[in-house]
């Protein structure tokens, strides 16, 4: 469990440094409105 909650602090920390930048924010969000969309298509 201890290393699942490294792991997902880890990815949050990610995220939160990419959401400073407007460009690396864009394409975030891009990447995953195509997920979300591909997950109902199934």
């Amino acid at each position: 469990m201890k290393r699942n909650n490294i792991a997902m602090t880890a990815l949050a920390l990610g995220a939160a440094y990419l959401m400073r930048n407007e460009k690396s924010r864009n394409k975030l969000k891009k990447q995953f409105l195509s997920l979300g969309g591909t997950s109902k298509r199934r």
